[in-house]
């Protein structure tokens, strides 16, 4: 299994606020090229985000389902990619000081990389997580630092009228 951690500055709803809308998948998920549909119940457990991975022409049309969501702390979801196969993804979040670490567990399920040895297969997800995860933080840390401005911020307040 495959585990890769980052330190956020933003706390861990910011984090399950991004989780929660498929649409973004996406733009953070390395691999994912585009979203073709997000169930209305997302991110509710059985819910599902149709998408497809790869660089169009050579796209995979799959699908992400969500086995377990405890929002703000601990999300798990189940990507299919075939011909490659099935994983099982577990993402996590704890309160730091400057924020929130999260941390993504990742490992194949079903599929040929189920019977690659980890030695193989650990280090290139620990890559591409790293990336999912510096994605991620830019969306959530983002989305918190505009959504605390606007509530600490009235635009008359600042001088602001309308036209």
């Amino acid at each position: 299994m495959a585990t890769t951690t980052r330190l956020f500055r933003c706390p861990p709803e910011a984090v399950f606020a991004v989780l929660a809308d498929g649409w973004t998948y996406p733009t953070w998920v390395v691999g994912a090229s585009r979203i073709r549909y997000v169930d209305e119940e997302w991110p509710e457990v059985g819910s599902r985000i149709n998408h497809s991975v790869g660089i169009w022409p050579a796209v995979i049309d799959d699908e992400t389902v969500v086995v377990e969501w405890d929002a703000p702390k601990r999300a798990v979801f189940h990507a299919k990619g075939w011909p490659i196969g099935e994983a099982r993804i577990v993402v996590e979040t704890r309160p730091h000081a400057e924020g929130c670490v999260v941390r993504i567990h990742e490992w194949a399920v079903r599929g040929p990389l189920q019977y690659v040895p980890r030695l193989f297969t650990d280090p290139p997800l620990d890559l591409r997580n790293r990336e999912a995860l510096r994605r991620l933080a830019y969306l959530a840390e983002g989305q918190w630092v505009n959504d605390e401005t606007e509530e600490r911020s009235d635009p008359e307040e600042r001088g602001a009228t309308e036209s």
